[in-house]
């Protein structure tokens, strides 16, 4: 219920958070099939073009926060299977929303791919640069068509700046990727605030409830906005051969992969050390203070020993510890809605 009206709203996190997503390792390279023209193997490009895995963390905030609602007012629940179809159509809304930005990101980014993804369908020559043009011009289209048609004004223009301002992250001469503190700020604002406050509130205005602002989303949008600005700089750790050679400047190309992996995990670990002392020194039924201040501690020490385990040298070492960041953004996602 909550991704129809939200979904413009998690598109835009799609958006310029897609390229940060899209440095996760999920992608592995696989060969391409034996026969490349066989109907098979364009779908599997077509599917891999979509990097399907950069919507997890933009659907998992979607349910969650859905979830967080509906746990508030569970006397709506009876209302999801009539809402489900037009949730459905937010949901496809979000996926070509997610196809444009990461389409588009690849058609710039080709050169740069060829060294940092040479797996990725148009680094490895399997989709065509015409085809790549048609398929993001027509999933931006068709995802504009859907949101215009089925939901408000508002749902419409959030959609539109969301999709714009994912393409200007790549799009020359705008290429905001090029400049670390404009991309970080981007991704912050659009992952960190926008999105958890966009899901809560399109759920509750979908469900004819004034809005409301509660502890654990105020909570969550603070913590993902600094967990935002943290990915913004570490992903592009596994990229620094590409960016280099791009002329991308990233505080990973600056500074080192070690001086920027252990800055993260600093400021990582702060924000889960702050989320512990909010539960802890709360008011009394703000929160479930067992679970949150015992999961936020779990999180810390995970994130300790992927970092204790990280070899700075080894670019298998830093993927599998962006890998673990992703993994604990995930999982705060799945704490969130019971805190």
């Amino acid at each position: 219920m909550a991704t129809l009206r939200l979904s413009p709203l998690c598109s835009r996190a799609a958006a310029p958070c897609a390229q940060a997503d899209s440095a996760i390792v999920p992608d592995s390279p696989e060969p391409a099939a034996s026969n490349p023209s066989s109907l098979a193997d364009n779908l599997d490009a077509v599917y891999r073009f979509s990097r399907p895995h950069t919507i997890r963390g933009t659907l998992l905030a979607c349910f969650t926060g859905v979830g967080r609602a509906l746990v508030e007012s569970p006397s709506f629940l009876p209302l999801i299977p009539t809402l489900l179809p037009k949730a459905m159509l937010g949901v496809l809304a979000l996926l070509l929303g997610n196809l444009f930005i990461v389409g588009i990101n690849q058609i710039y980014d080709v050169e740069i791919d060829q060294i940092n993804k040479p797996f990725l369908p148009v680094a490895a020559g399997r989709i065509s640069p015409k085809l790549a043009w048609a398929l993001v011009v027509g999933s931006g289209a068709a995802g504009l068509a859907v949101v215009k048609a089925v939901f408000s004004p508002l749902i419409f223009w959030l959609y539109l700046f969301g999709t714009t301002v994912g393409g200007l992250y790549s799009v020359p001469p705008f290429q905001l990727k090029r400049f670390p503190l404009a991309a970080g700020l981007t991704i912050a604002t659009c992952r960190g605030f926008l999105l958890n406050f966009g899901v809560y509130y399109a759920t509750r205005e979908a469900l004819g409830l004034s809005f409301l602002w509660n502890p654990a989303v105020s909570f969550l949008a603070r913590f993902m906005t600094v967990y935002a600005c943290v990915i913004a700089v570490t992903k592009d750790l596994p990229d620094i051969e590409g960016d280099k050679a791009g002329g991308i400047q990233t505080f990973a190309l600056r500074f080192g992969a070690r001086k920027v992996a252990g800055g993260a995990a600093v400021v990582l670990g702060l924000n889960y050390v702050a989320a512990v002392g909010t539960a802890l020194l709360a008011a009394p039924g703000t929160f479930r203070t067992a679970l949150m201040a015992g999961g936020h501690a779990l999180a810390g020490a995970w994130l300790w020993r992927s970092h204790r385990k990280l070899e700075p040298d080894s670019s298998a070492s830093i993927q599998e510890f962006y890998k673990q960041i992703w993994n604990l953004f995930y999982f705060e996602y799945i704490l969130y809605p019971f805190i």
